[in-house]
């Protein structure tokens, strides 16, 4: 089988397909591309096994057929040619790439041995525009979990209804909880999605304005876009009822230039014990006072901020490193801290810079103060 492509064209499609493959996979085949060329077209696949992902573009050819290419070797190859068009030959076992002043040859193995993707059966289906989902992902990924043996809080919660999307994200001591009031599915539906293919996704679609076709059942989810399509098996399991912890009456509100906060925090916290990354927070009348003591090295640290605060005088303690996480994944000018008492969770909302039908719920559990 012989073809000519763009070398930039190949190697741009390569590299966020290479985002799929494993540094170390079980199966051989899996460190290869899939190259399936039916004439003037090659689908290109990258699979782990748990999330495949195939992208077609437009070559010069009249060939049929299917080989695996050794995808760490191709992609250092293409990384090093400026913009010119390559012809790739396959024939005797090895792949032959004729460019502009040189001539590379790399073995390939059958294509017949790669791992075929996963059909859905009788999927439910959505909707959304590829900016929506990103921003989706982008306000909640960074808040799931890494642990192995909670492995449904590893993922992001999506629950899809007639009335919006909600997507969900949780380590157990923070939470964000993101909906969508103007987009809607045709169906009631309730998936985890794993963090790899929602990384892979995030990057491809910021800024997005097509139409993003996402498919799914019990096991299995599929987004289709453009020239590309991301199969990936779902997190099993049941998600925990994240509503419950979330406090219902919050009298006590803050309200805060974010940057003025997240800047406060980020000083303040240098002198936090290492272990806690304990801070105070006392609000009284106008004023916030934000302290941090590292009892072991007697660092300590104090800043007063002015705010808008209604509410009881309160002191409450937080892990800081949670508060300028969360701080940074917003792009509010002015953020709100909603608190009932010092032992229950705090909700921070933006109070600007979100789109019509968005908003966002973040939630972060307090630590106890060590007076």
């Amino acid at each position: 089988m012989k073809f000519i492509i763009s070398s930039n064209q190949l190697l741009k499609q390569l590299q966020i397909l290479g985002g799929v493959i494993n540094s170390s996979n079980t199966l051989p085949i899996l460190d290869n591309f899939l190259f399936e060329l039916n004439q003037d077209r090659l689908t290109i696949t990258a699979s782990d096994l748990d999330t495949s992902m195939s992208s077609s573009l437009s070559v010069e050819s009249t060939d049929t057929g299917n080989i695996a290419v050794p995808a760490r070797l191709l992609l250092d190859t293409l990384k090093t040619f400026p913009e010119q068009p390559l012809t790739f030959t396959a024939e005797n076992n090895a792949i032959e790439i004729s460019a502009n002043n040189g001539k590379y040859s790399l073995a390939y193995l059958s294509g017949e041995e790669f791992p075929k993707a996963v059909h859905l059966k009788d999927p439910s289906k959505t909707v959304i525009m590829g900016d929506t989902l990103a921003n989706a992902i982008n306000a909640t990924l960074f808040a799931s979990g890494n642990d192995d043996l909670r492995p449904v809080m590893s993922g992001v919660f999506f629950q899809f209804s007639t009335e919006g999307l909600t997507f969900v994200a949780t380590d157990a001591h923070k939470l964000v909880k993101y909906t969508r009031s103007d987009v809607t599915a045709s169906g009631t539906a309730e998936f985890i999605m794993p963090k790899k293919a929602l990384q892979i996704l995030k990057g491809i679609l910021q800024g997005s304005e097509e139409d993003i076709n996402i498919e799914y059942n019990d096991t299995n989810a599929q987004f289709t876009f453009a020239n590309t399509s991301l199969n990936c098996r779902l997190i099993e399991g049941k998600y925990p009822n994240y509503e419950a912890v979330i406090p219902k009456e919050n009298p006590n509100v803050l309200t805060i230039h974010r940057e003025t906060l997240l800047n406060s925090l980020r000083r303040v916290s240098i002198f936090s014990n290492k272990t806690t990354y304990q801070i105070r927070l006392k609000i009284a009348g106008a004023e916030l006072n934000i302290s941090a003591e590292d009892y072991d090295f007697s660092n300590k640290a104090e800043e007063r901020l002015s705010c808008s605060y209604i509410g009881d005088d309160m002191q409450i303690g937080f892990n800081s490193r949670f508060l300028i996480e969360m701080l940074n994944n917003l792009g509010a000018e002015e953020v709100s801290l909603s608190m009932s008492m010092p032992n229950r969770a705090g909700i921070i909302t933006p109070l600007d810079d979100v789109e019509e039908g968005e908003h966002i719920t973040m939630l972060v559990m307090p630590v106890m103060l060590n007076d």
